[in-house]
C-alpha cells in the first residue's frame, strides 16, 4: 500500500467522523415541532442514497459487488419509503380534527 491510498483513506476516515459529529450535534439540537420538515429532508436524502447504490449496482463487475449493491439499493429504497410513512403519519397529527358531535348532545362550555 503507498503512501497516497494510505492518506486518502485517512481523509476518508477524518471527513466520515467529521460528518458523523456535526450531524449528531446538529441533529440534537433541533426542538421537536421541526422534526417533520426535517424528516422530509432527510427522506431526500434517503433518495440520493438509492440513485447511488442503483449506480453502484450497475457499475459491478463481481457476484459480490452486485450482492452489496442489491442490498444498498434494497435498505435504501425500505429507508426512504419508511421515511415517508412516518412523515405521513406525523403530518396527520397536525390535521384538525372532523369529530361531529352526535344529534341533541351540546358542547359544554
Amino acid at each position: 500500500m503507498d503512501l497516497a491510498t494510505t492518506l486518502t483513506g485517512f481523509v476518508a476516515l477524518y471527513i466520515f467522523m467529521l460528518a458523523a459529529f456535526t450531524g449528531y450535534e446538529i441533529i440534537g439540537r433541533v426542538p421537536s415541532i421541526l422534526h417533520t420538515p426535517l424528516m422530509s429532508g432527510s427522506n431526500f436524502v434517503h433518495g440520493i442514497v438509492v440513485v447511488g447504490a442503483m449506480y453502484a449496482l450497475l457499475n459491478a463487475t463481481s457476484l459480490v459487488e452486485q450482492i452489496i449493491g442489491f442490498v444498498g439499493v434494497l435498505l435504501g429504497a425500505g429507508n426512504a419509503a419508511g421515511g415517508y410513512v412516518v412523515t405521513e403519519r406525523m403530518l396527520e397529527m397536525f390535521k384538525p380534527s372532523d369529530k361531529k358531535q352526535p344529534a341533541g348532545e351540546q358542547k359544554k362550555a
